[in-house]
């Protein structure tokens, strides 16, 4: 879910505007999966505008009080959602943590970096949903270690049913600053697409892995 429409709706402008999303419904990218998609959304890019940066981590500190309460520790997700992680930890004053893809094969072999105790109350972060397989992944290894996984937050989700379902079943509530349809939504009212573009892209959310632009 999106925490507040307002704000959702400037963070998808935000988005296009430096070009962290791409929509291009008659040049469709090809995902590792080997969907074919009119998006591409690469969130990082949003770390190299600081106005930008510093709204992102202002709006996620108040949706992650008013939802979830103030927990004990954040917790990035590597990559994307590490740098996210630490802005947000710094805003609310507090530690953070990061959990690694795979653990270390080497030194101590750590999956989860950072100090942290078994029943503190955790906050995972990520950049982007799409799955949210590899968020659950996540969130299945801190619980894992003793924490007390509240819920997790992300700038951006595709908003598709297996990713709700698999965060259902995880039992991990979750919100997003912004979302699919609040963005092309958005790009429709600033000119970015046209009526034609949005017909395509609606078609590409209720069957991505069918999706092919003409």
């Amino acid at each position: 879910m999106i925490h507040n429409k307002d704000s959702a709706l400037r963070i998808a402008e935000e988005l296009l505007k430096i070009k962290a999303v791409k929509l291009q419904p008659n040049d469709p990218f090809t995902w590792a999966s080997g969907w074919k998609s009119p998006i591409y959304c690469d969130n990082r890019i949003t770390l190299s505008f600081p106005s930008v940066r510093t709204f992102i981590r202002q709006e996620f500190a108040k949706a992650i009080i008013e939802e979830f309460g103030k927990p004990d520790l954040i917790a990035g997700v590597a990559t994307g959602g590490v740098p996210q992680g630490v802005l947000i930890a710094q805003e609310l004053g507090l530690p953070f943590i990061y959990i690694r893809s795979e653990a270390k094969d080497h030194g101590m072999g750590n999956l989860i970096e950072g100090k942290y105790e078994a029943g503190q109350r955790v906050i995972v972060i990520e950049d982007l949903i799409s799955t949210g397989g590899s968020s659950i992944k996540a969130v299945n290894s801190m619980k894992e270690a003793g924490l007390d996984v509240r819920g997790l937050a992300a700038i951006f989700t595709y908003g598709f049913d297996v990713a709700t379902n698999n965060f259902e079943e995880a039992n991990c509530p979750f919100l997003t600053l912004t979302d699919y349809s609040t963005l092309i939504e958005q790009a429709v009212a600033s000119n970015y697409i046209n009526e034609a573009d949005l017909a395509e892209l609606r078609q590409w959310k209720n069957n991505p892995s069918k999706w092919n632009s003409k």
